[in-house]
């Protein structure tokens, strides 16, 4: 038995990308997600006194104050508790995040997930991963309105996944490792502005939507097959026409089109936004690490905020360059 002083619960997540497929996911088309180990966060439980307080970068303090942007993980936390069976009182939550919010990352269901992995592990009771949807979901809803379930899904898995609404969560078995940078623009995407640009230029522009939308779609399919085993560089080539299809859908803008243009006259084989979009990150393909290098630092000289490059393996482990990554401190 542990006594008081010495419990403690514990729960990580780490951060996502949207490899290819964001915004056409919305209208039943797929979407490859991967895993972005980089960038994690970590939530501790420890005993409290009273309320539930919170002490992070983003909020401290009881939790029954919690801003309104932030409620949906005060319900999170609730309802975690009342699966659990015990009473919303003495518990203290110290989160930690390197992911920087609002930009496409997938920095909330991150947040939910390492929760409510730390409520159930300080009470040392065994979490599934249908139960952790469903508690994470609820959180997601507050944040987002009506998510497709894809961060969610993505950021509690150390899996590239295959993503279709109505149909059960792929894993994809990746037969080429994958030198990736990511950028961030320094600015918070507008996913809802984006989204409803697209969903006004489907109503009034029907057929050229669709044929974007489809597009998409089939160019997912065939980055799944070249996962599998085939070249980079053909997935680079779909990176380029999944940035075309989506700067016609709207949700690109200059500063994230020129990061695009710059990744790619660094050396990349591809480069594209990730994620929402209008603000937020792009991603970049390189052909090996010392390509990822260079793309980075011309990022960064272009305005980057921030730049990271990694390699998925076909382990789906992740190869970290110190330089870019930080602690969770």
């Amino acid at each position: 038995m542990r006594s008081s002083s010495q419990i403690k619960g514990e729960g990580t997540a780490h951060s996502k990308l949207i490899l290819i497929g964001e915004h056409s996911v919305v209208y039943g088309e797929p979407a490859i997600a991967l895993p972005f180990p980089l960038l994690m966060v970590k939530s501790t439980v420890q005993e409290g006194a009273g309320e539930i307080t919170i002490s992070s970068d983003f909020y401290n303090g009881p939790l029954g104050t919690i801003p309104d942007r932030l409620e949906g993980i005060a319900v999170c936390i609730r309802e975690s508790l009342k699966f659990l069976a015990k009473p919303a009182k003495d518990i203290h939550f110290t989160i930690k995040s390197m992911i920087p919010i609002g930009r496409g990352l997938g920095s909330s269901a991150a947040i939910a997930t390492s929760v409510v992995r730390s409520l159930f592990s300080y009470f040392e009771k065994t979490l599934s991963h249908q139960m952790l949807m469903y508690l994470v979901d609820i959180a997601e809803k507050y944040a987002h309105g009506n998510p497709s379930g894809i961060d969610m899904e993505c950021v509690s898995r150390d899996v590239p996944i295959w993503f279709k609404k109505g149909e059960a969560i792929q894993p994809i078995e990746m037969g080429v490792p994958l030198n990736l940078v990511v950028a961030d623009s320094g600015r918070i995407g507008d996913t809802r502005a984006a989204v409803t640009a697209v969903r006004e230029k489907y109503e009034k522009h029907y057929q050229k939507a669709k044929q974007s939308i489809k597009y998409i779609g089939d160019m997912t399919r065939k980055a799944k097959s070249i996962l599998a085993g085939e070249r980079p560089e053909k997935l680079g080539g779909l990176l380029n026409k999944a940035q075309e299809e989506l700067m016609k859908l709207g949700v690109s803008d200059g500063n994230l089109n020129e990061l695009v243009t710059c990744a790619r006259n660094a050396g990349a084989l591809g480069a594209k936004l990730t994620g929402g979009g209008r603000g937020g990150c792009i991603v970049a393909l390189a052909k090996n690490m010392e390509d990822a290098e260079r793309i980075s630092d011309s990022l960064k000289a272009a305005g980057a905020k921030d730049t990271w490059f990694f390699t998925l393996g076909m382990s789906q482990s992740a190869s970290m360059n110190e330089a870019s990554r930080g602690d969770l401190i």
